[in-house]
């Protein structure tokens, strides 16, 4: 048997080959032909050549990513795993392979005409580098940064007041339910990760098959094998970030020499640092010079032996990741250029350590320059060894002895099989030292710093009936952290558990969409305490007390809170207290989310306002003004607010409200903002899963967006409703429910396509003005067809009109079809550029149509066909292609097509009189429309 792709309705790929190699060829294949743009932005970033087509704003993270050696870090893990693991090295290069001829079968993305970008070569260990390069800030080192400044100027017990998770972390629910708890017998696992909802997403849904394994799960683009999510048929397993710390940063003493760079060790003794310069390409600027600098302890990422830089003269604003006051997916942060890395060569002198350091810092202090000690530097094992026993694994213990080999990142893991096995254990490598490392940065030149082995990985423990719970909080994993998440996550799903004897597959969405919001009782105790009010924020008051704490998209009372809140965040990281933590030091700007107050402020807020007493601070009288602020100000519901921002690569400003969110940080439906900047959500569930033990076929899943990253697939974005709703995908694992793949394309490619249930699979087509004439022209000829205007037209006459519509850029005409069938006409346009555009103030983001349904068959219409059909339009106009309001204009005397619009959640506007048109290839007369609207939120509520 050769190779297979297979693809389902919702465009997963399927993969089916003889042997192990040839089905990771084939997984990288597909990868490239689906994920292309998306892989090779980010074998660039691991190469810390980004910027070389993204410009500037991609020069931090380059600059960081070339001092860190991520590239040569990969590399060196390669080589050892070729050594260590031969079989396991020869699968990855086959999955390379597959990318390499993927991307050269030709990408046709707009994504690389409007960058530039043409598709590079692959190395054998690309793949280790976007795995590491995805996770080596995933521990949060740069924490230990924002610790020195709090202790610095607040004293040792800041570090318990701000230790929580924040934007800059990743985070996951997870829960596994023994057999005893579930409607089969069998076990159920289910979960999602949280992460940066990036477009395309972060995470693949795959299905991998040969002689040897059939796995279903969720793998990372541009990584071969499944490594966090998956399911053998007997077994699955599934991750949450166990909030570990294994990542130290030191102070270095660093001097110049005739030699090069010496460094000061624990002995007292000065060594030799490896040194050597690169040369950063930056698109439209000129190329930098960066030094990199090694120490014993570990690449310098931070200052060098002159210290901290000032920056690059010059740099415009904005950088890469630009998320919305915190940080990108990989550490960007949007609007700052407060300094960069003081690595560079031959900028204006004056490269002293006094940049970022405290005004008393006496003169004679040594420049400050920090390493970085993380362990595939030191063990070149990034934990590869892992991926293909995880495959092959049949029992929990087969996954255990593959956790075994894992390294990094470090997990909490779960797993069940169906001979009754259950898993909860810590996976990955938390070196063993001294417990300032942990929390702080340690000097290089004092002993007593050094690693010393490594940390067994602990186990958790599951309740009598086989249940455990793991949302970041304290658990198994707290003898390896410092940080980790308030426990309201897995306190809730722990008491939404308890709520119900069993429970099946289908159950576990209720618990995915939860939005009761824990952490709110600090903040209404406080408000609780409060007298002699306005009678505006009295009233308020009141609501909030008796507001059941659901964070749901059309609450009121949630928005209000959410009001509140943030003004109490804003008012507190203003307070004078905290001023000297508002302006952080000059440190690389990849590191500065970690350091920004207001979210370290918004995410500690439950701490700071419980604990015995705040820095002088006057709580009561700030939220007080908190609440007298928002009463004054009229509040929507949460969803107008609290919206969907995913990060793209070529956004060039921050992103465009999207779609209503219901949830909240500490909801178990974790959609993250930052409360007191901006209620715009950039993080949540990258995926959601429900693994059934009793029958695979019974699991579920889905992404944010769709399967696909390319730009007018019909899988970009066809599985964002059902994430909207907690809907998700059925997992098929029967190829012969499957559609063979045909990379060669049709000759018209749907635009958009989805199932409905009990109709069919509708396709939207680019209408071929001739081959579609002889069916338009029936269509717009008959009497029930007289207010599209095209009555008494010949058909050569239609194919003329439909023809020069082919060659606009603001009108376009489409066929639909079911099941192959023609079902329907669809026109969109810009209502800037047409005559309803001088009848109505056009907002951005409208976008018009005109629908034609095709007459009914001989049984009549079907009952529901055209709400169905209306929710696919509505689909493809609002969330395909990312519009924000439908318009339509029927003739006033239609009232059955008006009637039919309103039904359908359409808002009728005004009645007006369109004004006549006289163009070459067609007439319009003047016609009396009645307009309807229909908003996103209505339609994707």
């Amino acid at each position: 048997m050769t190779a297979q792709i297979y693809r389902d309705t919702w465009g997963i790929p399927h993969l089916r080959a003889d042997g192990t190699d040839e089905l990771a060829r084939t997984q990288g294949r597909v990868t490239a032909l689906d994920r292309a743009w998306q892989i090779e932005v980010e074998r660039h970033r691991a190469q810390g050549t980004s910027a070389s087509f993204l410009g500037v704003r991609a020069l931090p993270w380059d600059l960081f990513a070339r001092r860190v050696r991520l590239d040569d870090t990969a590399r060196r893990c390669f080589e050892a795993l070729e050594r260590r693991d031969p079989e396991t090295a020869r699968w990855v290069r086959a999955y390379v392979d597959g990318v390499n001829e993927g991307l050269g079968a030709g990408t046709s993305g707009p994504e690389f005409a409007e960058s530039g970008l043409a598709p590079g070569r692959w190395e054998p260990w690309t793949p280790l580098g976007i795995w590491l390069a995805t996770h080596i800030l995933f521990a949060g080192f740069p924490a230990k940064l924002w610790r020195e400044e709090a202790i610095r100027h607040l004293g040792p017990d800041a570090v318990g007041l701000f230790a929580t998770d924040g934007p800059g972390t990743s985070g996951s629910n997870g829960w596994l339910v023994g057999g005893e708890r579930t409607t089969t017998g069998q076990a159920l696992l289910a979960g999602d990760p949280h992460r940066f909802i990036e477009d395309p997403g972060v995470y693949q849904q795959v299905h991998l098959s040969c002689r040897e394994f059939d796995v279903v799960g969720l793998t990372v683009p541009g990584v071969p094998g499944i490594a966090h999510f998956g399911h053998t048929g007997t077994v699955a397993w599934a991750i949450t970030n166990a909030m570990a710390d294994y990542q130290d940063l030191y102070r270095e003493r660093l001097r110049r020499t005739g030699a090069g760079v010496e460094a000061l060790g624990p002995d007292g003794s000065w060594r030799r640092a490896a040194r050597h310069t690169e040369i950063v390409e930056v698109a439209g600027e000129e190329p930098v010079e960066v030094e990199i600098i090694e120490t014993e302890r570990g690449p310098v990422v931070i200052g060098g032996p002159e210290g901290l830089d000032g920056g690059i003269v010059g740099e415009p604003e904005g950088l890469y990741g630009g998320i919305i006051g915190g940080p990108g997916p990989h550490g960007g942060i949007a609007g700052g250029s407060e300094g960069l890395d003081g690595g560079i060569i031959d900028e204006p002198e004056g490269l002293d350590g006094g940049i970022g350091a405290p005004p008393d810092t006496p003169p004679d202090t040594p420049p400050l320059a920090v390493s970085l000690r993380y362990p595939p530097r030191v063990t070149h094992d990034l934990g590869f060894t892992a991926l293909l026993p995880l495959l092959r694994a049949r029992q929990v213990a087969d996954v255990e002895r593959a956790f075994d080999d894992w390294a990094e990142p470090v997990h909490v893991v779960q797993a069940a099989d169906t001979e009754g096995g259950l898993l909860h254990r810590v996976a990955g490598k938390v070196p063993s030292r001294a417990e300032a490392n942990r929390t702080r940065l340690v000097p290089a030149w004092e002993p007593g710093h050094e690693w010393n082995g490594w940390h067994e990985p602990p186990r958790g423990r599951l309740t009598e009936d086989g249940i455990a719970v793991m949302a970041n909080q304290r658990g198994p994993a707290t003898p390896l952290g410092v940080e980790f998440a308030p426990s309201h996550r897995a306190d809730r799903i722990t008491e939404l558990l308890g709520e119900r004897e069993k429970w099946s597959a289908a159950d576990m969405p209720a618990i995915h969409m939860d939005t009761h919001l824990g952490s709110a009782a600090p903040l209404l105790g406080h408000l609780a305490a409060l007298t002699d009010l306005t009678p505006e924020a009295s009233a308020l008051r009141a609501r909030l007390l008796a507001w059941n704490r659901r964070m749901d998209a059309d609450s009121t009372d949630a928005a209000a809170y959410a009001a509140v809140r943030g003004a109490v965040v804003r008012r507190l990281s203003a307070h004078p207290a905290f001023a000297a933590l508002a302006e952080p030091p000059a440190y690389p700007e990849v590191f500065l989310p970690w350091l920004a107050l207001l979210p370290r402020v918004a995410f500690a807020l439950e701490h700071l306002l419980s604990a015995r007493e705040l820095y002088g601070i006057d709580r009561p009288e700030t939220v007080r003004a908190a609440v007298e602020e928002a009463a004054a100000k009229p509040v929507g519901a949460w969803g107008d607010s609290h919206r969907l921002a995913p990060w793209r690569v070529l956004a060039e400003t921050a992103p465009t409200p999207g779609l209503r969110l219901a949830g909240d940080h500490d909801c178990v439906l974790c959609t993250s903002a930052v409360p007191g900047l901006t209620d715009l959500s950039a993080r949540g569930p990258a995926a959601r899963f429900v693994w059934d033990l009793a029958r695979r076929e019974d699991s579920l899943w889905v992404v944010p967006l769709g399967a696909s990253g390319v730009t007018g697939s019909p899988h970009r974005r066809d599985q964002l409703p059902l994430w909207l709703k907690g809907d998700l995908v059925p997992v098929i694992t029967d190829f012969t429910r499957l559609e063979p793949h045909q990379e060669t394309a049709p000759t018209r490619e749907p635009v958009h396509s989805q199932h409905v249930d009990g109709f069919g699979t509708v396709h939207i087509l680019p209408l071929d003005p001739v081959a579609d004439a002889p069916t338009i022209h029936r269509w717009v000829s008959e009497r029930r067809a007289e207010f599209w205007g095209m009555n008494g037209l010949t058909q050569s006459q239609v194919t003329e009109i439909y023809a020069h519509m082919e060659t606009l850029d603001t009108h376009h005409a489409h066929l639909v079809t079911m099941d192959d069938e023609p079902v329907a006409l669809l026109q969109t346009y810009d209502p800037a550029a047409d005559r309803v555009g001088d009848c109505y103030a056009v907002e951005p983001g409208d976008i018009g149509i005109h629908l034609l349904l095709a007459p009914a068959g001989p049984d009549g219409e079907r009952p529901g066909w055209s709400a169905a059909v209306m929710g696919v339009l509505s689909s493809y106009v609002l969330l395909g292609l990312d519009r924000q309001r439908v318009v339509v204009d029927p003739d006033v005397r239609n009232e059955k097509a008006i009637a039919r619009f309103l039904r359908q959640g359409f808002v009728a506007g005004p009645r007006v009189v369109l004004p006549e048109v006289d163009i070459p290839d067609v007439f319009l007369p003047e016609k009396r429309a009645q307009l309807a609207f229909l908003p996103r939120e209505v339609a994707f509520p």
